[in-house]
């Protein structure tokens, strides 16, 4: 089962008339359209990053996220999400993201929706103590950060670092005498430590119409992923 033009059209119905009784009415076209291929894409990519990055995983019981939001402390009341997404995580983590993920919540991302599908890989949000990991690491190797930051190959592939969330300051613990700030993808420029560092992740958009149709989930003659871990959360 592939990715179609079936599951944009299920996805943009969904945001015109999101609300549980329609949902209730084409729930075996979400089952068919989005749910089965998003399970057969986590279930090829399983098997290839076995040889790729064993210690990335994916199991369809737990890296689908939930169609439903969360809607407690949301202004926006409307039951679904209208994208649907997967997250292949760290074997030796936690199948979360954000700051409630053990072990800081390292993985890949993808997400398909009308106009808004995108790869990503990183962390998201890491707990605190991950996240001063990777400040200090920084401050620590600043040309090192420098050089994968300006790469021309990022800028083309990726646009560069987003600034969608910048620090206002370096590692409490200690100064920072230059941090590489990136802009556009291209110029880079050195602060003293009291001002902002560029932070964020890369993500790459495609078109979705024309992914939905090329997305290629064969099997390729392999049969089956890896063992499933142990059900610690359920996702779908």
């Amino acid at each position: 089962m592939l990715f179609s033009t079936a599951t944009l059209t299920f996805l943009r119905s969904l945001k015109r008339h999101n609300n549980r009784p329609w949902f209730e009415a084409h729930r075996a076209e979400y089952e068919a359209a989005v749910k089965q291929p998003m399970h057969a894409l986590i279930e090829e990519m399983d098997v290839r990053l076995a040889r790729l990055a064993p210690e990335i995983v994916g199991d369809p019981k737990r890296s689908m996220f939930r169609i439903y939001r969360d809607i407690r402390f949301s202004a926006d009341k409307s039951p679904y999400k209208t994208h649907a997404s997967c997250w292949f995580y760290h074997r030796d983590g936690s199948r979360a993201v954000g700051r409630e993920a053990a072990g800081g919540g390292a993985g890949f991302y993808f997400q398909i929706a009308p106009g808004d599908s995108f790869l990503g890989g990183g962390m998201w949000m890491p707990p605190r103590e991950a996240l001063l990991q990777l400040r200090e690491a920084i401050a620590e190797h600043p040309a090192r950060f420098a050089k994968l930051a300006t790469d021309r190959r990022l800028g083309r592939r990726f646009g560069g670092l987003s600034e969608e969330a910048v620090l206002r300051a370096g590692p409490r613990r200690r100064p920072v005498a230059q941090v590489p700030v990136v802009r556009d993808g291209s110029a880079l420029e050195r602060r003293a430590g009291g001002e902002r560092a560029a932070a964020g992740a890369a993500r790459s958009r495609f078109s979705v119409d024309a992914a939905a149709g090329a997305m290629d989930q064969r099997r390729a003659g392999v049969s089956g992923g890896r063992a499933s871990l142990s059900e610690r959360e359920r996702m779908v």
